[in-house]
């Protein structure tokens, strides 16, 4: 798949040439570069939509003006690893899910280096994978994508590599980034034609608490070969804490750092700093630019305080204080001047967009979680009363994710999504 014959990345590098494909032709990339630049202008005062000259749409709303609800079911339609008696049916840790067409599930897990299969009861099917260095073996699984006919995309590191798999168990092939990934993709994911988005890592060289470490956004091909950079996000900032002998570096209170997701045929990226979530489509170009107003986001001296006193009674309850006194409760560990308005995104396999706003301490509300739809249009708030349930994949009627016990116990479980009633027309 041709990305572009000639690309150029938003931090002005080098250009590329001579991308080819598999098949169909990208747009310009200078077209998206031209609509991800800009992370830092200032929303629109009034709900507004407007088509611009390179074919965007972009929609700016007042989360404040809606009302409509999602919620997630009371009982799971899919529910397994909380069997001690059987290996297949316990989990270590949890690093990727699917849901298959047939409607049974694939769950990657950590310590056994395996991915599973249940079918629609619960019951285990078969697993494939082990840890090796061989064809099909992980060395670091991490991350799972579906792709039509249900092959699967295993993420695995060191290098970063992904394993494919049928939904029967055959190994297909192992895809290598080329150039070679050193360390795993910090996000991303594979599209449904194959194309992956994988972010590299690069630290500031400056540790001074305002610098932002870079995340490269890079499209390689089916074959792993790169085609491009496709932008660059700005990740965490980090400085030294605990005096000048210190090693020890941390984020400033507050700090903001960018999210990007791919589910089927949609990207999905924020930089967390602005309340603004774009969205790319699979021959990545920029198709939507969704912003809503976020007012009230100035971080106080109380809110600091607030954040350090949180802080103190976490690191008591766990028997670091000691650790932390030196290091992150340190008096000259900074705060932001403003929250972030998103801490993550996720694509969701019918194209909706799932957006997660920074919790802002002592401010009480509605769900922080928005939906999306393909146009843009804010569809509803998500309501769940399951603290302890991390949602991994959004389907149109589902969803699927991992409770995790007081006692780090994982299981895997999927939800009926309610979504709100369409208005009578």
């Amino acid at each position: 798949m041709s990305l572009a014959r000639h690309m150029v990345s938003e931090n002005g590098e080098k250009p590329i040439r001579g991308l080819r494909d598999n098949g169909r032709r990208m747009g310009m990339l200078a077209l998206l570069m031209a609509g991800v630049g800009g992370w830092n202008a200032q929303p629109a005062p009034a709900q507004q939509i407007e088509i611009d000259s390179t074919g965007v749409r972009r929609v700016t709303i007042d989360p404040s003006a809606a009302d409509a609800m999602c919620s997630v079911g009371e009982e799971p339609t899919f529910s397994v690893g909380d069997d001690e008696d059987h290996d297949e049916l316990w989990f270590s840790r949890v690093l990727g899910v699917a849901r298959l067409s047939d409607g049974s599930v694939a769950v990657a897990d950590d310590q056994s280096r395996e991915v599973r299969i249940f079918d629609a009861s619960g019951s285990h099917v078969r697993s494939m994978g082990r840890e090796g260095e061989g064809p099909g073996e992980f060395d670091n699984i991490w991350f799972m994508w579906r792709l039509p006919g249900d092959t699967l995309w295993v993420g695995d590191f060191r290098p970063w590599r992904y394993h494919l798999y049928t939904s029967t168990g055959e190994h297909v092939r192992t895809v290598t980034m080329d150039p070679l990934y050193a360390n795993r993709s910090r996000g991303g994911g594979v599209l449904a034609n194959g194309v992956s988005l994988n972010v590299r890592y690069e630290p500031a060289r400056r540790r001074d608490f305002k610098t932002p470490d870079s995340w490269h956004v890079e499209a390689h091909g089916p074959d792993g070969k790169l085609l491009g950079t496709l932008m660059t996000l700005p990740g965490r900032t980090f400085g030294r804490v605990g005096g000048d002998a210190s090693n020890f570096y941390d984020s400033p209170l507050f700090d903001a750092s960018s999210s990007i997701d791919v589910a089927g045929r949609t990207v999905a990226v924020a930089n967390g700093r602005d309340p603004e979530v774009k969205v790319l489509d699979d021959e990545l170009r920029l198709r939507l630019v969704v912003r809503w107003d976020d007012p009230g986001r100035e971080v106080t001296a109380a809110h600091v305080r607030s954040a350090r006193e949180a802080r103190r009674r976490r690191a008591g309850e766990a028997g670091e204080e000691r650790r932390l006194g030196i290091s992150d409760l340190d008096s000259d560990l900074p705060a932001a001047d403003f929250f972030p308005s998103v801490s993550s995104v996720k694509a969701g396999v019918d194209g909706t967009v799932w957006v997660w706003r920074y919790p802002r301490p002592g401010v009480p509300g509605r769900s922080r979680v928005m939906a999306f739809g393909s146009d843009g249009d804010l569809e509803c708030f998500l309501t769940t009363n399951k603290d302890d349930y991390r949602i991994l994949e959004f389907g149109a009627d589902y969803v699927l994710g991992v409770h995790t016990t007081e006692l780090g116990v994982q299981h895997v479980a999927m939800y009926d999504l309610v979504r709100p009633a369409a208005p009578p027309k």
